[in-house]
């Protein structure tokens, strides 16, 4: 069934030219979303994404960090740690940006952080100077989602993120997925193959992140 559904979306976009973890993230994304419009709203920058997928792979390999359960139960071949339960909203403190500093209390700097539901979860982020592996920045909605995901991009961290309102748990977790199942080799494409696409299947023009800070 999955191969199949990477069949179809090949056959419908192009992602041949694009660099191997890039190209891995934006069919992860689409396939989990049914959505090609993904292919020309994400923002990726392969050598981040390098650096993350090192990260992620070490004997030890860094934390990742959820802001919701529903982000970290999407999050397979990896144990996220998520402190949603334990958080408090308070004056002008969310729950969910409560929940990122209890968060990063417990990972400290280098983590891979994953940002799915709440715009205030990625501000926070932003806002304490984390010095994170990755974030994964795609809350979904159309209050402040935009607008959090442009301050991330930037803030100069090293991100994976989107222009538009839309986003969510489901894309998110795909995202940093596509890095945990890609091998050790990351100059092969996904691991689902590089496939054919034909002559007049639409080629994503992917946004970069260096030319959107």
């Amino acid at each position: 069934m999955e191969q199949e559904s990477y069949r179809i979306l090949r056959s419908r976009l192009d992602t041949s030219a694009l660099p191997p973890l890039t190209r891995a993230v934006v069919e992860r994304v689409v396939h989990s979303s049914a959505d090609l419009d993904y292919a020309a709203d994400l923002v990726t920058d392969e050598e981040q994404l390098r650096a993350a997928h090192t990260a992620l792979h070490r004997p030890e390999p860094v934390p990742v960090v959820a802001d919701v359960e529903m982000v970290a139960s999407g999050i397979t071949r990896r144990r996220a740690v998520c402190r949603l339960a334990d958080a408090k909203s308070s004056p002008g403190l969310t729950r969910s940006a409560h929940a990122v500093r209890l968060a990063y209390e417990e990972v400290g700097p280098g983590a891979v952080w994953v940002i799915g539901c709440a715009p205030t979860a990625l501000f926070e982020l932003i806002g304490l100077g984390v010095s994170p592996a990755l974030v994964v920045g795609m809350p979904v909605g159309f209050v402040g989602a935009a607008e959090s995901k442009a301050a991330l991009r930037e803030s100069g961290l090293p991100a994976v993120s989107n222009i538009s309102e839309k986003g969510g748990s489901a894309v998110a977790a795909a995202a940093l997925n596509a890095l945990l199942y890609a091998g050790g080799s990351t100059g092969e494409g996904s691991r689902h193959g590089r496939g054919h696409a034909p002559e007049n299947a639409h080629v994503p023009e992917i946004q970069h992140s260096k030319e959107n800070q």
